[in-house]
């Protein structure tokens, strides 16, 4: 109940007044007593808490007595997307700055995996317009510091890498069987 004497005159006068109207004041005071307050929703989730620590519900949790990762850090605003993109291993999101310094770590081994030197060309030619592009836009951001890659002389670098691993390949073969028709003897 109020406390403020002027509001409780106030409430008085208008009951003395018109009794309907005073009904209706009270039906409306009972729904505001029963609208929980901040105080009154704060109360219940401490003792809630409270009852769940005493049933022991959370003894033995995931990460119990180690320090929160990331917490001595600086202040980073997009610290929880970063975390999520790392947890779940997305790829292709996130500014362009930092999309193709990724990319330009993992470009030899994507490049290993295609077999045909159109391919490796298409390739690195699709990189390095993604990279122009990057550097023309003015959206803001981490600067765009992933160089070029020199088309030719990366795909020279592919065929040593594909000859050295068909070498490597052939030389920890098993030694291949002779069928039974070849067999002499």
């Amino acid at each position: 109940m109020d406390d403020d004497p002027r509001l409780a005159a106030a409430r008085y006068r208008v009951a003395r007044d018109d009794p309907s109207a005073a009904e209706s004041e009270a039906g409306t005071q009972e729904e505001q007593a029963r609208t929980p307050t901040a105080a009154d929703r704060a109360a219940y989730v401490e003792t809630a808490i409270q009852q769940a620590i005493r049933r022991g519900e959370f003894d033995d949790l995931p990460g119990a007595g180690k320090p929160l990762e990331g917490l001595g850090d600086r202040h980073d605003p997009d610290w929880w997307i970063k975390r999520k993109i790392e947890r779940e291993q997305l790829r292709g999101l996130g500014p362009p700055a930092l999309t193709l310094r990724v990319e330009d770590r993992e470009l030899e081994q994507r490049l290993d995996a295609l077999s045909r030197e159109p391919d490796v060309r298409e390739a690195l030619e699709d990189f390095n317009r993604r990279v122009r592009l990057a550097r023309m836009q003015l959206l803001g951001g981490p600067p765009v510091v992933t160089p070029l890659r020199d088309v030719e002389s990366e795909i020279e670098a592919w065929r040593r890498r594909r000859d050295e691993r068909s070498r490597r390949d052939e030389a920890e073969a098993p030694p291949r069987r002779r069928g039974w028709r070849q067999r002499k003897g």
